[in-house]
């Protein structure tokens, strides 16, 4: 063997040691051995490469070219597997190691035969401005803000923070830090904070998180103080890690201002330390619903405590079926508590679900009922052949970081997709980082802290990995896939045009979309944006 090895020349032997260590590596993990993206091996054109360690490639890129770059962790295809739980991490498994697609629901909990604890919930006090504005006033804001009320007795809204009724300490912070409440929250405070239920419709990035928190935080105060094993007295439902995390900075920020404890459980984290907190006792628990339902049936906490429900992004946890899990968790929580329930769409499953969990609702719409778009982004739409869709790319990103504002969210549809296009872009010189299912925790949370800082101006991700993103100041939307619908279309592009800023949204729609050309049309003339001919021309032959 060894005499054999020895006859080969150089050229064969260093191609058999790099493909050895190449398969080592991908086998066992990436800390053995770090490469150079400037090599011929690593080139896109010879098919699927390793991605890498996007934090290693960062640092080997900054020092080579003081810009800032991605991973050196090997792709392992053994490594790969569906997500199954659409948490955006690893599939469940069975004591068996086998997929668990089904999770066990939880049993339901017969209130009726509990002695409940009664409970305040409305601690709302008119302003005398709000008293004495004339009607005519409130219809013209209303009908400025695209808003609407619906219900019975329905509070006025509020137009500015002293209004509001919450204790001094927050009034001073949002004063400092916001010129005047969003149509949301101008609607959703007095609602809340008078007890009733709330079903709101309104695009992502209207301010909604506070929307929900701050009545919480106000429903908290006047409930008596949190007991040893007592469970949280308010949930916050979310369908992804990623906009739990955002929800528990925001409300951390406010409740470490009134002493009140927030925790947040997710997929794709140690359940440890989620488990601890939840153990001593905290107000505010933000989670996804697979990670609470672990908790529940471990005892580790329960819902009987819980009179603050909060329902965020309906839709989408719809979408991706999460109702059971969601009617199974609502069952342990009683059915006198409050409830508000926050969608970007209305359809007939966001309207049922409100009928079971809702009760005298008050309604409140900011923008239309129907499918829309937020009408501060600026949408493009180019009807292109798939296979020319990587170039187009790369000159559209090639004239974005020649502006001064070029901060840049791309989403394709697959993972092996964002890895692909990740390590392009790399190859090509243009700084990007990518977050999909496969990403462990720690690198997801490095990734998004390094976009949202600027220190990575593109971010390549996939649908259910970016759900939820909150990152105020993204200038440019990037569809290099379009979505399975135009539901998801317009929650894409809202990642941008947030908090009254203008964006700029592109979208490659290929002749293979073609069934989906006719809804997309309608969102377009809706926000009063160009519609392409041959996108028209699509929607006649179909």
């Amino acid at each position: 063997m060894v005499n054999q090895i020895l006859l080969l020349n150089q050229k064969s032997f260093a191609s058999l040691l790099n493909w050895t260590v190449i398969r080592y590596a991908s086998r066992f993990g990436s800390q053995s051995a770090d490469f150079d993206y400037a090599s011929d091996q690593h080139r896109p054109s010879s098919g699927r490469r390793p991605l890498g360690d996007q934090l290693t490639h960062y640092v080997q890129y900054k020092k080579k070219f003081q810009r800032v770059g991605g991973d050196t962790q090997f792709f392992s295809p053994r490594g790969r597997q569906s997500n199954v739980t659409g948490f955006g991490g690893r599939p469940r498994l069975d004591s068996f190691g086998k997929k668990k697609f089904d999770m066990q629901s939880l049993v339901p909990v017969n209130y009726e035969e509990m002695q409940l604890k009664a409970f305040e919930k409305n601690f709302y006090e008119v302003h005398e401005n709000v008293v004495k504005r004339e009607q005519l006033e409130i219809d013209e804001w209303l009908a400025k803000n695209s808003s609407t009320i619906r219900g019975k007795d329905t509070p006025r809204p509020v137009l500015g923070f002293d209004e509001t009724g919450f204790p001094s300490k927050i009034i001073e912070h949002l004063c400092n830090n916001f010129d005047k409440p969003t149509a949301i929250q101008s609607i959703a405070w007095p609602t809340a904070m008078s007890g009733r239920d709330m079903i709101s419709i309104a695009m992502t990035g209207s301010g909604k998180t506070l929307a929900f928190i701050l009545p919480a935080i106000v429903h908290l105060l006047n409930q008596p103080q949190l007991q040893p094993g007592e469970g949280p007295k308010v949930l916050v439902l979310l369908p992804t890690r990623e906009l739990a995390k955002q929800v528990e900075e925001v409300s951390r920020e406010y409740c470490r201002m009134m002493g009140l404890k927030v925790t947040c459980c997710y997929g794709g984290a140690g359940k440890m330390p989620q488990e601890n907190a939840l153990r001593a006792g905290v107000d505010i628990c933000v989670a996804t619903p697979g990670r609470i339902m672990d908790f529940i049936n471990d005892r580790v906490t329960n819902l009987h405590n819980c009179t603050y429900l909060v329902l965020d992004e309906a839709d989408r946890m719809l979408d991706m079926g999460f109702e059971p899990q969601i009617r199974s968790i609502v069952g342990q929580i009683r059915p006198d508590r409050q409830t508000l329930m926050f969608s970007a769409t209305w359809p007939v499953e966001v309207r049922s679900l409100a009928a079971d969990f809702l009760s005298s609702p008050v309604g409140l719409n900011v923008g239309s009922l129907d499918l829309s778009a937020n009408h501060n982004i600026k949408q493009n739409v180019e009807v292109i052949e798939d296979f020319a869709k990587k170039d187009r790319l790369f000159v559209l990103l090639n004239d974005i970081l020649k502006q001064t504002e070029y901060k840049t969210l791309i989403f394709a549809e697959t993972k092996r997709k964002v890895d692909e296009l990740t390590r392009e872009m790399r190859y090509k010189g243009i700084p990007a980082l990518c977050i999909h299912g496969d990403k462990s925790q720690k690198e997801r949370e490095w990734v998004l802290s390094e976009f949202r800082g600027g220190k990575m101006p593109i971010l390549i991700a996939t649908e259910v990995a970016a759900r939820g993103l909150d990152v105020r100041d993204i200038k440019y939307v990037i569809n290099f896939d379009y979505p399975n619908n135009a539901e998801g279309y317009v929650h894409r592009i809202g990642r941008t045009g947030r908090q009254d800023k203008t964006g700029t949204a592109y979208t490659f729609f290929t002749p293979q979309d073609g069934p989906k050309a006719r809804e997309l049309v309608k969102v377009l003339e809706e926000a009063n944006q160009e519609v392409p001919d041959v996108l028209r021309r699509l929607c006649q032959i179909r």
